[in-house]
């Protein structure tokens, strides 16, 4: 194994570990994968395989009508592709592959979640804005949370985020926006996501959803945090933001980033290397951008990130007319070692100020 390998493996597994379980994948599994991996390229495939086994569970289940574990065995099975595919480029074929396993496995589940989802697709610049929307059952009108995911995560990842919302009565709605999941192909990275916003929203307010469209909040996650904020300061329909771990600009941060999450910019910019997604990166700031978020803003961040520092998040804070920090010192990037402090004060926060 070379060094460069080894290093791969080892920054998959100390920096994807909290997240992945934190969002569904079964620790053991990951530590199987991780013992089994001495070369990177070997990443995809590994998890290929046992996103396979699942799979395999759940189209047994669903032959003998066991709906429960046939649901729970397509989401691990989806889980699984995606974070095989997660910030891995080796082999195109195979990571454009796991991003389509992702998408048609969880899609077998998303009816049968509790409380269950509907896909929805908001037209876009000749395509769609692909979500997943799921309201509390027995909700009429509820308010809404947008999630937003980050760099390469997905919709489909975004699932126990939503319930901490659903639990509160919130409804939720998962997109998939540029450079993301089922838009990657599509469209590159771009900062401006009022573009992204304003036409989701005109699309929802011409659909009968049973979401109350005045009273709309959105979450955005590590990339996602620096997009709520661009798109709340065109798009006043955006009633509260959360800005989970996200940079106040990118660029001041590319000196410490580790090669793969590089290498992802790279991709998803569709940059032709790193020198020119660093280019790229000086245009995601917030300069200029905070005076206008005049709605609330949480802004939740871990002490001990090692993507975006601190010091990131309180420059929003200090920006934004209406932000609040709350900070959490042992927290790592997105603070996914310590959910259970963080997902349930960012979801009684929305539901307060959306109530």
């Amino acid at each position: 194994m070379t060094a460069e390998t080894a290093d791969h493996v080892r920054l998959a597994a100390g920096h994807w570990k909290p997240r992945f379980v934190a969002n569904g994948i079964d620790s053991n599994d990951f530590d199987r994968v991780l013992d089994e991996t001495r070369e990177w390229r070997d990443w995809a495939p590994n998890w290929k395989r046992v996103g396979d086994v699942h799979r395999a569970i759940a189209d047994d289940a669903t032959g003998g009508g066991r709906a429960v574990t046939a649901t729970d065995a397509y989401q691990r099975a989806a889980w699984c592709y995606h974070l095989g595919k997660f910030l891995w480029f080796e082999d195109r074929e195979l990571h454009d592959e796991l991003s389509e396993l992702t998408v048609a496995n969880y899609a077998k589940a998303v009816t049968r979640l509790d409380p269950p989802g509907r896909r929805i697709e908001a037209p876009f610049e000749g395509a769609v804005i692909p979500g997943i929307l799921r309201t509390p059952r027995g909700a009429k009108n509820a308010a809404l949370t947008i999630l937003v995911p980050g760099l390469d995560s997905v919709k489909e990842e975004l699932y126990a985020m939503e319930n901490d919302f659903l639990r509160r009565g919130l409804a939720t709605l998962t997109i998939d926006g540029p450079g993301q999941g089922e838009n990657a192909p599509r469209f590159p990275i771009r900062a401006d996501w009022s573009t992204v916003i304003t036409p989701l929203l005109d699309h929802l307010a011409s659909a009968d959803l049973g979401v109350d469209l005045d009273r709309v909040g959105l979450m955005g996650i590590s990339m996602g945090g620096i997009y709520g904020p661009f798109a709340a300061a065109k798009e006043k329909r955006l009633r509260a933001l959360v800005a989970l771990a996200g940079p106040y600009d990118l660029s001041e941060c590319w000196a410490q980033l580790n090669p793969l999450t590089k290498g992802g910019y790279v991709f998803y910019t569709k940059s032709r290397n790193e020198a020119e997604a660093f280019e790229r990166a000086k245009t995601i700031s917030l300069r200029g951008v905070l005076k206008e978020v005049h709605c609330p803003l949480l802004v939740i961040h871990g002490g001990k990130d090692r993507l975006f520092p601190p010091e990131q998040a309180e420059r929003i804070v200090r920006e934004a007319p209406n932000a609040t920090l709350l900070l959490y010192p042992e927290g790592n990037h997105v603070c996914n070692n310590i959910p259970y402090k963080y997902r349930p004060a960012m979801a009684d926060w929305m539901r307060e100020r959306l109530a």
